[in-house]
């Protein structure tokens, strides 16, 4: 099928930074997409205009609508980086769209900043939970973020100061390659700039010696969660990601969630990494929920329930935890939806648990471990080592 989708990145310099093939199609486009500020980048063109739908994914059908016409979208920078044009390409076939690049905000704020692309990491907290940055507050580390709007910097401002990180160069970057760019310079501490909705920021994470610590491998200290005592220990928790094995855009169930530790640390291990917690006290949800916002995985969902009955109606995961409300129902669930080459971890640490682990690494194979831990404590006037109470994990592959 011969393409009539045409999907434009724009920059601020309008049509005259459009490569010739754009131009052409903008020029012979009977159909115009976009936003206000898209469509004031080509104000001479006589094509019909339709701005973004509310809700955005109403698009779809008017897009579909007008297959038979010359149809331009006109979007920021690169449609494929951190824009419309996955969400587009993931409903329309392939083969009836073409892109048109253009430079993207990430990469004219590089310039402007003098970073090495392959040195950074690209964040978006447009529409989505600004919370989510705190996941990539690291020493040392550089991000370049587009925001959702002129409080954004503010809030991330607040984020690195309270995690030890007021120190942080911040530099705000509007309208970049246009007659009207901005910029604003500052650290975390001493933010007080009034910028632009439409910006993109770009921060230095500089730690002070008392900073927070909070590395995207699998093993955070116990102490940055809020815990009734119940959760799972940050030895174990290493341990237990270990075999859960999180991978980008993947799916955990966190049956008897607590605290959230697992699922939050398996967000975090990987991009896009997505988690439900299944929970049948709601104080425990409520700790999960701050734990998640607190330490950047504020996309975790948390669950009223008890497996099996609270399983049955959620999208198959990619790996499943079980520490808490252990059954053989529970496991046959599980089991049962877990996709091809998913994990499935279970702890133990009572008598009763364990001998249904044996049961079932009996039946199923798998791996079963016994983890102890022995932790440093006063022993009168010197020290010992105080050991914890072990851990039984089984752990199987789905092949």
């Amino acid at each position: 099928m011969t393409p009539w989708l045409h999907i434009v990145g724009i920059g601020e310099d309008g049509l005259s930074g459009l490569t010739p093939a754009a131009r052409a199609v903008v020029d012979a486009a009977e159909v115009i997409v976009g936003g206000d500020r898209h469509h004031s980048l080509t104000p001479d063109n006589t094509a019909e205009r339709i701005a973004w739908p509310s809700p955005f994914n109403a698009l779809i059908d008017q897009l579909v609508a007008l297959r038979s016409r010359r149809v331009v979208i006109l979007v920021t920078g690169d449609p494929l980086w951190f824009s419309v044009g996955a969400r587009i390409g993931r409903a329309i076939p392939p083969a009836e769209i073409v892109y048109y690049p253009q430079v993207s905000a990430f990469q004219l704020a590089a310039a402007r900043m003098g970073w090495s692309m392959a040195d950074l990491e690209t964040l978006t907290v447009h529409g989505r939970p600004v919370a989510q940055m705190i996941a990539f507050i690291q020493p040392d580390a550089r991000l370049l973020i587009l925001t959702t709007g002129a409080e954004t910097p503010g809030q991330i401002a607040e984020f690195l100061l309270a995690r030890g990180y007021g120190a942080s160069r911040m530099t705000v970057l509007a309208a970049m390659g246009g007659p009207d760019e901005q910029r604003f310079d500052g650290t975390a501490e001493g933010w007080n700039h009034i910028v632009p909705a439409f910006n993109t920021l770009a921060v230095e994470c500089i730690a002070a010696p008392g900073a927070a610590l909070m590395p995207r491998v699998p093993g955070l200290a116990d102490d940055l969660f809020r815990s009734d005592g119940t959760m799972t220990k940050r030895e174990l928790r290493a341990v237990t990601l270990a075999k859960l094995m999180p991978m980008r855009g993947a799916l955990l169930w966190d049956i008897g969630c607590g605290s959230g530790s697992v699922a939050i640390e398996w967000m975090r291990a990987a991009r896009y990494a997505r988690a439900i917690g299944i929970e049948p006290r709601a104080d425990r949800r409520a700790m999960a929920a701050d734990n998640a916002q607190a330490l950047g995985a504020p996309g975790l969902q948390l669950i009223e329930g008890e497996a099996p009955d609270a399983l049955a109606d959620l999208p198959a995961p990619d790996a499943v935890f079980i520490g808490g409300g252990l059954s053989p129902a529970a496991f046959a669930a599980a089991w049962g939806a877990l996709r091809p080459l998913g994990r499935l971890v279970i702890n133990a640490v009572t008598l009763d648990s364990e001998r249904q682990l044996l049961d079932l690494y009996k039946a199923q194979g798998g791996e079963l471990v016994r983890i102890s831990v022995d932790r440093a404590s006063p022993l009168g006037g010197l020290t010992g080592m105080k050991p914890q109470m072990p851990v039984t994990q089984w752990s199987l592959i789905k092949r």
